[in-house]
């Protein structure tokens, strides 16, 4: 009979003090997104050189960006956390099986959106516009990204088993790296710049998906050539059904949750398209702009989730907490900051967007982030609220909010305000979706606290 695990006697998840440890934790994925969220706006900055159309070809193409992501960083949030959750409780050869099965399931990934680029990228173009330009330069980019996505897959579950072991800061590295490429290639391949062919909005693709496979080749060798917590093994392992299951009972409200943004940002461009193209492309810039305050909102979610899911699995209740209380002050700062950029600044953000000084840009543009960017200061305690649903393995409430928030709030909102007030009242359909959601939360915490947090046996 095999011996019971012990459980480790240190770890700086159950020990080092807290507001200390968050920000050990999470600099390194603050940073990464950062770096990720300026790339975008690169992305974006470069292309609306080439003009409004553009523009709105990369925006209409954004939802299916997006549900790759969703996909990838769903199935790497089931990995975290299952993994954080097995190193707290001591159950160290359950962790590395998380891990091999969390690795191989960024292939499986992969092939769905493989397929969807090959066959289904010109009927999606097709149903979102009826511009020749946008639909063949957004059938393009979309073959691109979703046929070279297999390098994203596998960087993000990387990523995600060496945070579950406390590592933050290998991540951040190969981030950076693929970052840092695809600003250089950005301008390289869109304009034709020295030995580069001029490929305009389809080059913005290749230096993404470039970006991605050198940040994906560094993260393979920092998994298998380093030493870590978890081992990822490529032979002589036995598939489990059941830890498959464990990986997507958190995992695939993850990826449902996320999802629900695609779809929410799908409707948007419909709603707002039949409007008019440049509120479309307002809308792309507006989610670049916004990604500099959220994206280091998400790397503090990443680097709370483990050390809440190593206390939750170590039954420390007190640390738990006190991770979720000092990640949300953290996260409301954040929001405050950027409220106030995009209240105070729009016609400054809207410039670097607007190459050629189109006036009904300013006009709509202006507005619109000073309206959507009232959800700023409720989303930070979205976010945070999710993170310990999810790191508690109650994944499906995340998904219940966004439900809420982004289906049942923002696209029928936006869809009578803009018959209300056309274009100048949709936006107000962000920040009274948030509200919401909010609601929801609260309830739904108040719930789990008294019903499971509040029980856990304090570690001293």
């Amino acid at each position: 009979m095999n011996k019971p695990e012990k459980k480790p006697t240190h770890n700086k998840m159950g020990e080092m003090p807290v507001g200390r440890l968050i920000l050990h934790m999470s600099w390194p994925a603050m940073l990464s997104m950062l770096i990720q969220a300026f790339y975008n706006v690169v992305d974006s900055f470069f292309v609306s050189r080439l003009g409004e159309e553009a523009l709105a070809a990369l925006t209409y193409v954004n939802p299916i960006q997006f549900l790759i992501i969703s996909f990838g960083v769903g199935t790497g949030v089931g990995i975290n956390s299952l993994i954080s959750r097995r190193l707290g409780a001591g159950r160290f050869e359950e962790a590395n099986l998380a891990a091999c099965h969390g690795y191989r399931l960024s292939f499986f990934n992969w092939g769905f959106f493989a397929i969807l680029g090959l066959f289904f990228a010109k009927p999606i173009m097709n149903l979102m516009s009826d511009n020749q330009y946008i639909i063949d330069s957004g059938t393009v980019y979309m073959q691109i990204v979703t046929i070279g996505c297999v390098f994203v897959m596998v960087q993000i579950s990387s990523e995600k088993i060496l945070q579950a072991t406390g590592n933050m800061t290998l991540p951040m590295i190969c981030s950076i790296v693929g970052a840092v490429t695809n600003i250089i290639l950005d301008p390289l391949l869109i304009f034709g710049i020295g030995p580069f062919p001029e490929v305009g909005v389809a080059g913005a693709a290749i230096a993404t998906v470039f970006g991605q496979f050198l940040s994906m080749c560094l993260g393979q060798y920092l998994l298998f050539a380093k030493k870590h917590s978890v081992e990822v093994k490529l032979r002589g392992w036995k598939f489990d059904k059941q830890i498959v299951k464990d990986i997507y009972a958190v995992g695939a409200p993850s990826i449902l949750m996320q999802s629900i943004g695609s779809v929410m940002q799908f409707g948007m461009n419909m709603i707002l398209g039949s409007l008019t193209e440049t509120a479309v492309a307002v809308m792309g810039v507006y989610g670049r702009l916004q990604s500099f305050i959220f994206m280091p909102v998400f790397g503090l979610n990443q680097g709370v989730l483990p050390v809440m899911g190593y206390n939750y699995g170590a039954r420390n209740k007190k640390r738990l907490m006190e991770t979720y209380v000092k990640g949300f002050i953290i996260a409301f700062s954040i929001m405050c900051v950027g409220l106030a950029i995009f209240q105070l600044f729009p016609y400054q953000l809207l410039s670097a967007f607007n190459a050629q000084g189109s006036q009904e840009m300013f006009d709509i543009g202006i507005p619109a982030l000073r309206g959507i960017s009232i959800c700023f200061l409720p989303a930070s305690f979205g976010i945070m609220t999710s993170s310990i649903f999810q790191a508690t393995g109650h994944g499906f409430i995340s998904l219940w909010s966004s439900l809420i928030r982004q289906l049942v709030g923002i696209l029928p909102l936006a869809w009578i305000l803009s018959r209300i007030g056309g274009v100048s009242l949709v936006w107000y359909a962000f920040p009274l979706a948030e509200i919401l959601g909010t609601l929801f939360l609260v309830i739904m915490l108040r719930h789990i606290y008294n019903n499971e947090i509040k029980r856990l046996d304090e570690i001293s």
